[in-house]
């Protein structure tokens, strides 16, 4: 007799960013500076409330919310952070094993986890050689099983974008039976025009979900919350596959004194896409590979030399960056002391 499933022997761990005292923390994408003044007020002020429980419905946030983004309350949906999300999204649209999830690879490693959770069939879909999402090869790996396609933009981890007329594309050629997530985690830094914004597309596009967090730019990764944005029957499904008060009265409150603070969280973007830029081009001029990043990092396609790379940055240097395999590693823009002590590693890789 089996107690637990067998295809859990399988399921691929998810390895967050290495945290070493003493060294510079570049692997999580995390923003180096605290909530502003006004959101640990707001944090501290509910934790008084420890004893009760939250508000089942996240009515205060998801209100705020649809104020922000001037969008009817009951098309918004909160979860305990995106990547919680994706997995509802999952538990939502694929009830046999044959359903499948279409996504790029790589992106971002929790999509293969939460696939497998939901019990269904994960079909992967190669980066082109510009580390972009293909997205005539996504189309093309569509079939009629597929119940969910998930777009990562800006994607994690190579830093690059889909571009709106892309993204049109491939919303008119699945139709409307599939669903299509767009996690725009990083979205709060993208400069590019030409990116896909997906609020702009969600009136036109009944199939479509919007993915946000509140852990990036907003600085709230400890407090895990994220949102999703689409039509009323996805919103409502999205609910009914949640787990009963996930969203803590104290990240409730912290994420809505953080969009009362949004133009002060949101200037230290630009300061990290100034660093972005900075940081690319002395990467570039070492002889790096490195796409053009529209997030709060960058990628260094290294291939078999990710390995030796990541232990020089630590052992030499104590910055922490953050391997994939043998594909490369992703290094989070942060302060410009933290980015030069980087730049020294990486300058200094006798690879």
């Amino acid at each position: 007799m089996t107690l637990i499933r067998p295809d859990l022997d399988t399921l691929p761990a998810y390895v967050p960013g290495r945290a070493i005292p003493g060294a510079i923390k570049l692997a999580s994408n995390e923003v180096s500076l605290p909530p502003t003044p006004r959101v640990l007020a707001a944090i501290a002020e509910a934790a008084a409330g420890g004893n009760r429980y939250p508000d089942l419905a996240v009515t205060g946030l998801t209100a705020r919310l649809a104020q922000y983004l001037d969008v009817d309350a009951e098309r918004i949906a909160i979860g305990c952070g995106s990547v919680t999300l994706c997995q509802q999204l999952v538990q939502a649209t694929c009830f046999e094993p044959s359903d499948e999830v279409v996504y790029a690879w790589r992106s971002f490693e929790s999509y293969p986890i939460v696939t497998q959770i939901g019990g269904a069939t994960i079909r992967t879909v190669p980066l082109d050689d510009d580390f972009r999402h293909d997205i005539d090869a996504m189309i093309a790996a569509v079939t009629p099983q597929t119940r969910l396609v998930i777009v990562c933009s800006p994607n994690n981890p190579t830093g690059t974008v889909v571009t709106r007329e892309e993204m049109e594309r491939l919303l008119v050629s699945v139709g409307p039976d599939v669903l299509v997530a767009l996690d725009e985690a990083y979205y709060e830094y993208v400069t590019d025009p030409e990116a896909v914004d997906g609020m702009a597309l969600i009136d036109a596009h009944p199939n479509l979900v919007v993915l946000r967090t509140f852990s990036k730019a907003y600085r709230l990764a400890a407090l895990r919350v994220g949102y999703a944005v689409s039509a009323p029957e996805v919103t409502t499904a999205l609910r009914k596959v949640c787990s009963p008060f996930s969203v803590s009265s104290v990240a409730q409150a912290g994420a809505i004194a953080a969009l009362d603070d949004a133009a002060e969280l949101l200037a230290w973007c630009k300061d990290v896409v100034t660093e972005r830029s900075r940081v690319r081009d002395a990467l570039l001029e070492a002889g790096y590979t490195v796409p053009v990043s529209q997030s709060n990092f960058v990628w260094l396609a290294l291939g078999d030399r990710t390995g030796p790379f990541t232990a020089h940055c630590l052992d030499h240097h104590k910055v922490v960056v953050r391997p994939f395999a043998s594909d490369g590693v992703r290094v989070t823009v942060s302060a410009p002391d933290e980015n030069d002590a980087f730049l020294a590693a990486a300058r200094s890789f006798p690879g």
